[in-house]
């Protein structure tokens, strides 16, 4: 079996209304979703949602080259390959491209071995995950967080038991919405902020000491993601665990963050760190500092069920919440290429099933992502 070609195809929408967060409004998302097709009639997907166009310029540009022709069970070798083909930049657009092969040529091996991507890694050490809501959202106008107890009670509804609100707006608000949140959720639901990388250390500080009646399980990304000295300060200040690392590439950034004494749960994101091939060195650089490793997802539902299936084999931490991690992240905005095989579902115990069928249990049809679609392209030998 071999790799006889790669399609990408450029995708997005406009959200309404805009996603707010510390730092900017989305108004339009943007996706790369690659399909990696062998000679044995089995095909692959992966995913970049940081900067998809320029990864998409780089896959057909450099990698597709050590690929095509390729065994797509050499997943191992085909990445060291990738990686060494690199160049200096192993904490950015390179890593993305290499991210979305990766999960693709995984999800292929397993197909061929009638496995799941987990039981292929080893075995999976759970069937379900226990989800939260990542919401909800900053919100444009005089009242930022003036929509959090609606939506908070919308995603109890759907069986979500923990959620992930935005922070970040001044620290005083933040103190008034995390703690009034945990008011009207009770003990029992699990609760914690993403700041978006939105404050400055001193900020972040003031922000975690007035959210501390709320019990957060962690604070998010504090400070921006290239700054250690002030997520090591923020850390030291604060008894909330602090959580980070979806905008880190390379395994010696995660390395710098942790030697700083940074965080307490690492949160890597398949599509940025390498893919599984990544991910897998960064749980166990976690490991040795016994840190609890979640995947972060925010994405398309490519990501989605690569991130389960990673879940699946990550070992089990107690942080103190309603359920030991890893969590799982569920985007809660209406994501129309979340969904677009299927509505993402949680049981009413807040746990979501890990798909046991071949690769990562995703059957896409192409011709689904029509609506969304803005420019495809494909790279043969």
């Amino acid at each position: 079996m071999k790799v006889v070609e790669i399609r990408g195809y450029q995708l997005g929408f406009s959200p309404m209304p805009a996603i707010g967060n510390a730092r900017t409004f989305i108004r339009r998302r943007d996706f790369l979703l690659l399909q990696v097709i062998t000679d044995a009639g089995i095909s692959g997907w992966g995913e970049v949602f940081a900067s998809p166009h320029a990864a998409g310029a780089l896959v057909q540009a450099r990698l597709a080259g050590m690929v095509l022709g390729e065994s797509p069970l050499h997943y191992g070798r085909l990445w060291d390959r990738m990686m060494a083909g690199i160049g200096y930049d192993r904490r950015g657009v390179a890593m993305m491209a290499i991210s979305a092969i990766d999960m693709a040529l995984h999800d292929i091996a397993a197909q061929a071995q009638q496995t799941s991507v987990a039981a292929m890694l080893g075995g999976r050490l759970r069937d379900q995950v226990f989800a939260y809501a990542s919401g909800p959202f900053i919100a444009e106008g005089s009242d930022p967080y003036g929509q959090y107890l609606h939506d908070t009670d919308a995603y109890l509804k759907r069986g979500f038991r923990a959620i992930k609100p935005r922070a970040g707006f001044d620290p005083r608000a933040d103190g008034a919405m995390a703690n009034g949140l945990r008011r009207h959720v009770g003990p029992e639901i699990g609760l914690m902020v993403d700041i978006n990388q939105g404050y400055t250390a001193r900020a972040a500080i003031e922000s975690a000491r007035r959210m501390q009646d709320a019990e957060l399980l962690w604070i998010e990304e504090p400070v921006l993601p290239e700054d250690i000295a002030g997520t090591a300060a923020v850390a030291a200040a604060v008894p909330t665990a602090i959580s980070g690392g979806e905008a880190l590439a390379s395994l010696a950034a995660f390395r710098d963050f942790l030697v700083a004494g940074t965080f307490s749960i690492l949160q890597p994101d398949l599509t940025v760190c390498g893919g599984y091939s990544g991910f897998q060195r960064v749980a166990a650089l976690a490991a040795a500092w016994d840190l609890p490793v979640m995947p972060h997802v925010f994405g398309t539902i490519v990501n989605q069920r690569a991130a389960l299936q990673m879940a699946a084999l990550l070992p089990a931490r107690r942080g103190g919440g309603p359920a030991p991690y890893p969590y799982m992240e569920i985007d809660a905005t209406p994501n129309p290429l979340l969904t677009v095989a299927g509505e993402m579902t949680v049981g009413r115990d807040g746990m979501m099933a890990v798909p046991d069928a071949p690769g990562t249990g995703l059957d896409l049809d192409p011709e689904r992502l029509a609506p969304w679609l803005t420019a495809t392209w494909r790279c043969t030998p």
